[in-house]
């Protein structure tokens, strides 16, 4: 059991080594593209934006990147991603609509309309914390004409509030791992550490998985038929 438990040291630390190698810019540069690619190609569902500001947030509390800088980053790249959204679902929206990989969340789509409908301005905010109103809110705003300057606030407030709060979870996170490093050794902290880690990207997936299963099955018997 304890040769097992050192190759498992080992390779963990090994995986977080290599994640220190990479260079900081690297690292920012990587995550602000996974926070801007969510919303502004309309991948929220797919690409893991948020598991990647809360690795960076880990990683600053190592001292490999400055969590000042990552907080900056994430906001306007949130900011940024949403914009251009905004844009391609004014633009293009009714089109991209219609692709094959938005016909099956059509249920959700409708959803995420509605919710636009009911709160307006606020929609915008709420869905910055769901994956896939993450994903479709700015665009669905632009196809609805919402006036640009009432996203932009919305925009604004929900990309600063989303991302100064998952960049600190994993800041804290990390924090943690250094406290059982200082009480128990480097090793038994490695672990603690990744399964922190860990539990935040598997709380996320079961959170995506929740979403779907209570996602309603659309008939084809319904008034959309006549279309």
């Amino acid at each position: 059991m304890q040769v097992g438990g050192d190759t498992l040291g080992r390779v963990v630390q090994g995986v977080l080594d290599a994640i220190r190698a990479v260079p900081p810019a690297l690292a920012f540069t990587i995550i602000a593209l996974l926070v801007f690619g969510e919303a502004a190609f309309f991948a929220g569902f797919v690409v893991p934006g948020e598991t990647a500001v809360l690795l960076g947030g880990f990683l600053a509390s190592q001292g490999d990147l400055s969590i000042v800088t990552l907080v900056v980053i994430v906001v306007v790249s949130a900011i940024l991603g949403d914009t251009v959204g905004y844009e391609v679902g004014k633009h293009l929206g009714p089109r991209l609509l219609g692709l094959g990989v938005f016909r099956k969340h059509q249920v959700r789509i409708e959803n995420a309309q509605d919710l636009l409908r009911r709160r307006g301005g606020p929609a915008v905010f709420l869905g910055r914390w769901t994956a896939f109103f993450r994903a479709v809110m700015p665009g669905i705003a632009g196809l609805s004409r919402m006036h640009y300057r009432t996203f932009l606030v919305w925009n604004a407030l929900g990309g600063l509030a989303w991302g100064v709060t998952f960049s600190l979870v994993g800041y804290f996170a990390g924090a943690s791992y250094q406290k059982v490093a200082s009480a128990i050794g480097e090793g038994a902290a490695i672990l603690v550490g990744l399964l922190v880690v860990g539990g935040l990207v598997v709380w996320q997936v079961r959170r995506r998985r929740r979403e779907r299963a209570e996602e309603p099955v659309p008939t084809d018997d319904g008034p959309s038929a006549s279309a």
